[in-house]
């Protein structure tokens, strides 16, 4: 099976419903930054940081074109990786996409959660947490819109939850 790749916005939950995919079909996951990260013994933020974003973006699409070619995965793209170069085009060519689309409140309460984890948003307040989320999804979903499938991730609160939308993405997505 081509790989299925699941993009969307962080926080949206593409790495609770890869593992869980993958624990109930036995397909490979890949997250795409750990991936990286492993190859490359360093973090994201530290590549960030010593190289700048744009060659983290080249990297991160290199990386994206070696696991593109792997049978039977399911790779959690970072929330950006859609968004530069041809990388949508890639995914659409080379595999299965599906936008893993999550309401404003459930990403604003997830990211709110795990802020403290996340640069980007670490010492952001609420009030900038949800105008930074509101202004990064309008520039992105150009880019997300281009998913062959849409599929909501809302209900990954629990273990029950994630359960049960695991069951429907292998059922809408995989059959």
């Amino acid at each position: 099976m081509k790989p299925i790749f699941i993009i969307g916005y962080m926080g949206c939950g593409k790495s609770t419903i890869g593992r869980a995919v993958s624990r109930l079909t036995g397909m490979t996951f890949i997250d795409l930054d750990l991936y990286i990260e492993t190859r490359y013994h360093s973090s994201v933020r530290q590549i960030f940081a010593s190289q700048g974003e744009d060659a983290f973006r080249d990297l991160e699409r290199r990386m994206l074109h070696e696991v593109g070619e792997f049978e039977d995965v399911l790779i959690a793209c970072g929330g950006g990786t859609p968004c530069f170069f041809d990388n949508m085009e890639y995914m659409n060519t080379h595999g299965t996409t599906v936008w893993l689309d999550t309401s404003l409140g459930k990403l604003f309460t997830r990211l709110k959660r795990g802020r403290h984890k996340r640069p980007l948003i670490a010492q952001k307040d609420d009030e900038e947490l949800k105008a930074f989320i509101v202004e990064a999804l309008d520039k992105r979903r150009p880019f997300y819109s281009k998913a062959t499938q849409r599929f909501c991730g809302d209900l990954l609160e629990n273990e029950a939850e994630v359960d049960a939308t695991a069951q429907r993405f292998i059922q809408e997505v995989l059959s």
